[in-house]
């Protein structure tokens, strides 16, 4: 049995193997990534759960203005590399349009890429920073929160370890609880149940976790309302 905890991993293991048992998680959609055939009857060697961080991507864009009123445009980082890229950024653009924020995209793929996104970023004025869920963008979670709290911007991400790492906010899907079940999913698999069998388990609970001590060192006030729906407040 293969377990693979990304998207990228979940899709290499995909086209390895139409024998062996996969469970996966992913942050998008597994259907339109083609994992499986239906969230009810996955109909292959393929099933898991799935965080729907892609699904969550354009509330990061309501949260921060929320959060920050006066932030009417907002830098956002996405890797170009990832499956879900394109698919997060349409529906941000969408979401940025509604909301009447002009939205500047930075494709950021390598440590290169990251190096000239920073460099871009005073450039832009932007209000706000907000970046999507992607395995590289998560392995420089420090150094990013790290340059948008020197740049003065308030910055939300999809990973409560972002906000963890000093980013302001996050708001996300509970990834505990999606390694959690595709944990069980291959206890079960393991006992002789068929992928084809288990539904793909979709995380419904969404997490708000708030930076208080980066939000006074870039001197905003939160508004009560939402702080009240934080799941964590980190002081």
């Amino acid at each position: 049995m293969l377990v693979a905890l990304t998207t990228p991993a979940a899709l290499v293991a995909k086209a390895a193997t139409a024998t062996i048992p996969v469970v996966f998680t992913t942050v998008g959609d597994p259907v339109q990534l083609g994992l499986v055939s239906s969230l009810s009857r996955p109909g292959s060697n393929v099933t898991g759960a799935t965080h729907l961080n892609v699904e969550l991507a354009p509330k990061l864009l309501e949260t921060i203005r929320e959060a920050v009123p006066a932030a009417t445009s907002v830098a956002l980082i996405v890797n170009p590399t990832n499956p879900n890229a394109e698919t997060v950024a349409n529906g941000m653009r969408s979401a940025a349009g509604t909301l009447g924020i002009s939205l500047h995209v930075l494709r950021v793929g390598n440590d290169a890429d990251l190096d000239d996104a920073f460099a871009k970023l005073p450039q832009l004025r932007a209000g706000a920073l907000a970046v999507t869920a992607d395995v590289f963008l998560f392995s420089r979670r420090e150094q990013i929160a790290a340059v948008a709290l020197r740049q003065g911007l308030p910055s939300i991400y999809p990973q409560r370890d972002f906000a963890a790492a000093g980013g302001l906010m996050s708001y996300a899907g509970n990834n505990a609880d999606g390694y959690h079940q595709a944990g069980i999913y291959a206890g079960r698999i393991l006992k002789g149940e068929k992928p084809a069998d288990l539904p793909v388990h979709q995380t419904t609970k969404v997490e708000l976790v708030v930076n208080l001590r980066t939000a006074k060192a870039l001197g905003i006030t939160l508004p009560m309302t939402l702080l009240a729906r934080a799941a964590e407040v980190i002081e």
